[in-house]
């Protein structure tokens, strides 16, 4: 009677268990569909025409075939110039991200590795420009720009350098605590070892400390990839929307004119600059998962 009793209970106290286990699939799939609307319409207004669109913004193409079309526009079109948007676009990502994730990665193995009062303060300062908000310094920083460019002699704004220094100041802060917080865990006696061998400081960092945090640091390079690839207001600021130098955002924003909208054109351009950055995040996927749980445990 007693493991009657004992059974019962279990199967009594497993029904509400399951029951929140349900709402909870639920709620996440309603919101995995609300999150993934505006991709889907991208994706179904490119297969339409731009008076489909302008008819019924919301539906069904008639014509899948209207997105070869489609995308021949775009790719044949002189104002949105794809080629070209994409060669300053991957130029501009790739050495942003080389500059932040190797100076920042190296900037937070110095402050966890130096023990005097100044590395914590360089560190807080560091976490305090994490809420600066971008709005506040946008205005003085182009008249920073200026004002150093014609200091050195070396041009900052319109330029890939200004832009790319641009990037630098503001993704160093988040990438140097998420590289703080992981390089905690790095065993101390392992660089010790290299010093005792006649290892450089340089080559205990390169050669024992990188490889070590490879999964962060492929964390650190997605989650600022994402952010560099679909920027518009800093390429905005520094570069300018007629520049020589345009990012892709830059150049989709020529199919929006004062009077004329070609939507079907905004949104096959919209879907061809996204493709990279998926594919990117396809690859990386793992190491963006592995490198927040661990960082998360150090």
């Amino acid at each position: 009677m007693a493991k009657q009793a004992e059974v019962i209970e279990r199967m009594a106290g497993s029904k509400p268990h399951k029951g929140r286990k349900l709402a909870l699939e639920i709620v996440t799939l309603l919101l995995f569909i609300l999150f993934m609307m505006p991709f889907v319409i991208v994706v179904l207004n490119s297969m339409r025409t731009n008076s489909e669109i302008i008819n019924e913004p919301v539906g069904w193409p008639q014509n899948i075939g209207q997105l070869w079309a489609n995308i021949s526009d775009v790719w044949n079109n002189p104002t949105f110039n794809f080629l070209s948007a994409l060669k300053d676009s991957v130029i501009i990502t790739v050495l942003s991200l080389a500059v932040i994730s190797i100076f920042s990665s190296m900037a937070a193995w110095v402050l966890v590795r130096n023990k005097a009062k100044w590395s914590n303060f360089l560190f807080m300062m560091y976490v305090a420009a994490m809420v600066i908000p971008f709005q506040v310094v946008m205005f003085p920083l182009l008249t920073w720009f200026r004002t150093v460019g014609d200091f050195i002699h070396i041009p900052l704004l319109r330029s890939y350098q200004g832009i790319i220094f641009a990037y630098l100041g503001f993704g160093e802060a988040m990438s140097i605590f998420i590289f703080h917080g992981f390089i905690k865990g790095v065993p101390l006696e392992l660089e010790e070892a290299a010093d005792i061998d006649g290892c450089s400081r340089a080559g205990t960092f390169f050669r024992i400390v990188l490889p070590l945090i490879q999964p962060v640091f492929v964390t650190v390079l997605v989650l600022n990839g994402l952010w560099i690839w679909n920027d518009y207001l800093l390429p905005l600021l520094v570069l300018g929307a007629s520049g020589s130098i345009r990012t892709i955002p830059l150049a989709v924003q020529g199919f929006n004119g004062a009077y004329v909208k070609q939507w079907n054109l905004i949104m096959v351009s919209t879907l061809l600059a996204m493709l990279p950055i998926i594919i990117l995040y396809l690859f990386a996927q793992k190491y963006i998962v592995q490198g927040m749980v661990d960082g998360s445990i150090k």
